[in-house]
């Protein structure tokens, strides 16, 4: 849970299992490079895989480029992750619209596409569980793109 002094990002996909968690450890490492101090977690708009850690694709694809996803646990977004997080950045226009269901109006400004943090041709991290290696590169190739983005931004 974040504190409130602390910025903090909350990653969302459907899941949590392939996206969302792999954006969780990508942006860590990332803002802990330029030490930009940030409370970040990862959640699902779904509850399919509470509990396990992340898909061993997204594990192994995250490994061979510096990150470690071993200690997450996938979990559900909950009523508080609106109060207690500064972002909460969707994977795709599908969670954008779950997460808008789900958040009280006043708390919208804070829900946000993570692609709109790159200059892509992409405008969503698509969904890579039911496809092969390459689509777990591509989706890590993506994230590292927008989290960048998203520090540039943050250190403003």
């Amino acid at each position: 849970m974040a504190e409130k002094d602390n910025l903090s990002v909350l990653f969302v996909c459907l899941g949590n299992i392939c996206r969302s968690p792999t954006a969780e450890g990508v942006f860590l490492k990332k803002a802990e490079k330029v030490g930009l101090e940030v409370v970040v977690d990862s959640a699902g708009t779904a509850g399919y895989h509470v509990g396990a850690a992340p898909d061993n694709r997204s594990q192994n694809v995250a490994q061979k480029r510096g990150y470690d996803l071993s200690k997450l646990q996938c979990r559900k977004v909950e009523p508080t992750d609106f109060e207690n997080f500064d972002h909460v950045i969707a994977m795709d226009n599908e969670n954008v619209a779950n997460l808008k269901q789900m958040c009280p109006p006043e708390l919208h400004h804070k829900i946000r596409l993570f692609m709109s943090y790159a200059q892509s041709d992409y405008q969503e991290v698509p969904d890579p569980y039911y496809s092969g290696a390459k689509g777990f590169e591509l989706v890590l190739d993506l994230i590292e793109q927008a989290a960048d983005g998203l520090i540039l931004q943050l250190v403003k």
